[in-house]
């Protein structure tokens, strides 16, 4: 049976231009990017991917791919930026969130290749995330960080959430946590720089 989407959501289209200039389209995930997301996958370094995955993988198994990519955009978010060299789409990087089954809370995950990080790409996928959560009505984001990854976590610092020891991780592993506001402050998702105030309260800026 062909999988079809009913609510994508086309708003969430748009060209970024990076603070090195390039510019890359970022979009919703559609059935037909498993091709995409395996090609993301390989272009990570070996540590990338596994602060992605928390496992040496050097590709996603078919099941994965079909959880990737088959979404609903009720419960599941996925955003993906790409260039282009000339008519071939690169994926350079990837957002999503997946909503709990209370309704409440989504866990999240972002990923950002080498070659394009520290260009506020991951700070601008994140910010859309966060904007389309509050949008949705959801009453907080987490995700769950390797203790080692100081550049998300302080991506996380930055944005507002607050870090704690992880409830089944041990000592390796943190849990990001985020409270959304009940209403989008005006910019949230759009820019680049996203104020701890604007995304959460004063309560949820710090550690």
């Amino acid at each position: 049976m062909a999988y079809t989407i009913e609510h994508y959501p086309t708003r969430l289209i748009d060209v970024w231009t990076l603070a090195d200039g390039r510019r890359v389209t970022v979009r919703p995930v559609l059935p037909q990017d498993a091709a995409l997301e395996q090609a993301l996958v390989r272009a990570l370094s070996p540590a990338a991917r596994c602060q992605r995955f928390f496992a040496p993988i050097r590709e996603l198994p078919e099941g994965w791919l079909r959880a990737l990519t088959q979404i609903d955009y009720r419960r599941h978010q996925a955003l993906i930026a790409e260039c282009f060299d000339g008519d071939e789409a690169l994926p350079v990087a990837e957002a999503r969130y997946i909503v709990d089954a209370d309704g409440d809370e989504a866990e999240f995950a972002v990923v950002v290749v080498d070659d394009w990080q520290r260009l506020g790409l991951a700070r601008r996928l994140l910010g859309s995330l966060i904007a389309q959560a509050a949008r949705s009505g959801l009453k907080r984001l987490r995700g769950d960080v390797l203790a080692t990854n100081r550049a998300m976590l302080d991506l996380a610092q930055s944005l507002g959430f607050r870090a704690r020891r992880h409830p089944d991780g041990g000592a390796q592993v943190l849990r990001i946590v985020l409270d959304l506001p009940s209403r989008v402050p005006m910019g949230l998702g759009r820019d680049a720089a996203v104020s701890p105030a604007a995304a959460a309260p004063a309560s949820a800026v710090r550690h």
